[in-house]
């Protein structure tokens, strides 16, 4: 029974998990389409300081819909492993980036296909080879986790390494080192992360009937993790307003999880139950979501397609019989003449870089 159990709940947390990044998502776009429609009426943007969105109904569905995402996300912390939940947070941004193609025009380039490709191969590598964590059944055996010893380090290691960045590091390099405060951002998050795993847990135990708002435990967890995500959200912003969001983002993920995968690993036990091939399994799962983020991220401005690929390999095939003169009919086309032929155009009357060529059914 308690094997079937805790199937249902790591399914259950799976499927929270997908919905929230879906949610996230789509969030982007009805946030985005809201505030394009407001501009094509002529309204004050709200990057100028302009409120005319909160008449928008579109906004509104997105921030509800963002609402519904992390309320999802909150909830599947508790049901399922840290280590597979905070991972499939990389869908929200595969999700946004094909709907913008879709709803916005929004032009997704052949490295960024890739990397969606990419994101769903990691995130179902992580799916298959998710380790099974520590079952904690009450907020008693929560307290017992976070007063354990390699969690006591950690968790002071984390504060300390936090604190040295905030008041040392941060005033001297954190306008033009972009790892300073996405650092700060993602080692304070580990700690966000089981902070709402502990709420979940006692959110779960109020569903059952038990007396919750009088153990101490929970309002500690709930301060924490005001404090926690308050910091986050103060130094994310100020990265993404110094250094370019196509960085930032790929960066923070990378360190975030890692963060978390860690405390996880510590607090939850999680890797002890998994064997040689699950936790390889789970290494090649996030590694290959880090490198699609990363293809959809840091090469989104560049225009590359298949055809534009196309036209390269043909230019390098003619640069060889080009050199020793024996150039064919069929080199001489440029990449202009090829899109020509995409639009339609009969082939031979398009025009040629030595003359004009008659079509033959000129003759």
């Amino acid at each position: 029974m308690a094997e079937d159990r805790g199937k249902y709940d790591f399914y259950v947390g799976l499927g929270l998990a997908v919905s929230s990044s879906i949610f996230i998502g789509g969030s982007f776009i009805l946030k985005k389409k809201g505030l394009l429609r407001l501009a094509r009426k002529g309204s004050m943007r709200a990057g100028q300081g302009g409120h005319a969105y909160l008449k928008e109904w579109l906004w509104w569905a997105g921030l509800l819909s963002m609402g519904a995402g992390e309320a999802a996300n909150f909830a599947a912390y508790a049901f399922a492993p840290a280590t597979l939940v905070t991972p499939l947070g990389a869908l929200s941004v595969l999700v946004s980036a094909v709907l913008s193609s879709y709803f916005l025009t929004e032009r997704l380039n052949l490295h960024g296909k890739l990397g969606c490709l990419l994101s769903i191969l990691g995130s179902t590598t992580m799916v298959i080879h998710a380790p099974q964590e520590e079952e904690i059944s009450s907020l008693d055996h929560m307290a017992k986790k976070l007063v354990d010893p390699g969690f006591f380090v950690f968790a002071t290691l984390v504060i300390i390494v936090a604190l040295i960045f905030i008041f040392v590091v941060g005033p001297r390099h954190g306008q033009t080192n972009i790892l300073v405060y996405i650092t700060i951002c993602s080692v304070i998050g580990a700690l966000s992360v089981s902070c709402v795993k502990g709420l979940g847990i006692a959110i779960k135990e109020a569903i059952a009937g038990k007396s919750v708002a009088r153990n101490p435990l929970a309002w500690i967890l709930l301060l924490g993790l005001v404090a926690c995500v308050s910091t986050q959200i103060n130094y994310l912003n100020k990265a993404l307003d110094i250094f370019n969001t196509s960085l930032v983002t790929p960066i923070y993920y990378v360190f975030f999880t890692t963060s978390v995968l860690t405390c996880s690993a510590i607090l939850f036990k999680e890797w002890g139950h998994m064997g040689a091939d699950d936790i390889i399994g789970t290494l090649s799962g996030f590694l290959t979501i880090i490198v699609g983020i990363f293809l959809l991220h840091a090469f989104k401005d560049v225009s590359v397609s298949l055809a534009a690929l196309a036209v390269s390999m043909r230019k390098d095939e003619r640069a060889s019989p080009a050199a020793n003169g024996t150039a064919s009919h069929y080199d001489l086309l440029t990449s202009e003449d090829v899109e020509d032929r995409e639009m339609g155009l009969p082939f031979e009357s398009v025009s040629r870089r030595n003359g004009a060529m008659t079509s033959s059914l000129d003759h």
